[in-house]
């Protein structure tokens, strides 16, 4: 698993140590890692289309309007949280 070079604000409310905030951080990069696959975004991702009112959870559809890097006007991304 490679590093990745993110900014990460984690609060404690006790006064910690540099090793365990250090250890909390990889933990959270670690976490961050598996959950941000493409194949978990996918599943939590759906597609609305206001052009064709539709909504689109099919993952192929989803995976192909992530893939664009603009998308078309009234074509979402809705998180399904």
């Amino acid at each position: 698993m490679d590093k990745f070079n993110r900014d990460l604000l984690v609060l404690f409310k006790e006064k910690s140590n540099l090793q365990s905030i250090e250890h909390e951080v990889e933990l959270l990069h670690e976490l961050l890692f598996y959950v941000e696959k493409i194949d978990n975004l996918i599943t939590v991702y759906e597609v609305i289309n206001v052009n064709k009112y539709k909504i689109y959870s099919n993952p192929k559809v989803v995976r192909e309007t992530m893939g664009n890097k603009i998308l078309k006007p009234f074509v979402f991304l809705n998180n399904k949280n």
